[in-house]
């Protein structure tokens, strides 16, 4: 078990999920991954669902905005890294070459949240802490475990996180001839950036989120039991592990690693 109490500048501190549905998503997730929940109030009248494993918070199930629910957007995971400062971060993100899309705006005395695009796409969440300092696990069953950006842009998005979060990267060669970049935060790899997998319909540009789990088949086949869709199969993947990809019913795309 990893138990965190806080995150360093530049490291991934939070994953959430936007759907259409909370209440049917709380179902899936909970037959996945064992989550009990506690529904708390939005200023519109609706509530989110905070997400547990025992008494440590692990995610949110948040509702759509009127704006996605309007478009009939899928279900979506968002991830988050750890800023000292979001609106400085906020300022710089245009002369990095990406794209401001939201904030930098307090939720209540939770934290400062920002939203911002690098060159290829990718929605990405900054997260500066305030009462909330992001996941109490990590790398288990049931919590976050990895995050990866698939972007057609993959030397161009590197940079930008280099230059916003003074991030120090690995990289590995590839057996298509491509390359594999991890962002490393205080000597820990905290992050991967690829290339969009050629010819392959089921993984699009963005942020693939991994949650851990003891066995990715079993956690594959509850989560077609729960209505889900697999979209990759486990399979073993050097360097990482045994992984799979799932779609959940409303939409949101998740991939499963053996912790």
């Amino acid at each position: 078990m990893t138990k965190r109490t806080g995150f360093a500048h530049g490291e991934i501190c939070w994953a959430d999920l936007q759907t259409p549905d909370v209440d049917a998503a709380k179902g899936f997730y909970a037959a996945l991954f064992g989550w009990r929940y506690e529904d708390q109030p939005t200023p519109d009248g609706r509530s989110y669902a905070m997400a547990f494993l025992d008494h440590d918070l692990v995610g949110v199930i948040a509702p759509q905005n009127p704006q996605q629910q309007e478009a009939g957007t899928p279900a979506q995971w968002n991830v988050y890294f750890a800023a000292d400062d979001a609106a400085e971060l906020a300022a710089e993100v245009p002369h990095a070459g990406g794209a401001l899309e939201f904030g930098p705006e307090a939720v209540a005395d939770t934290g400062v949240m920002v939203f911002f695009a690098p060159p290829g796409g990718g929605t990405t969440g900054v997260w500066q802490a305030g009462s909330h300092v992001g996941t109490a696990r990590m790398e288990e069953p049931g919590a976050l475990a990895w995050a990866e950006l698939l972007t057609p842009e993959p030397q161009a998005a590197v940079g930008l996180f280099q230059q916003l979060f003074g991030h120090e990267v690995t990289e590995y060669p590839q057996d298509d001839g491509g390359t594999y970049t991890t962002l490393m935060a205080g000597g820990a790899e905290v992050a991967g950036i690829a290339t969009v997998p050629a010819g392959e319909d089921n993984l699009q540009p963005g942020w693939q989120v991994y949650f851990g789990v003891p066995s990715a088949a079993a956690a594959v086949a509850a989560a077609t039991e729960a209505g889900g869709v697999v979209l990759v199969e486990p399979e073993d993947v050097e360097e990482a592990g045994t992984i799979a990809t799932i779609r959940d019913p409303q939409g949101g795309v998740i991939s499963l690693l053996e912790v």
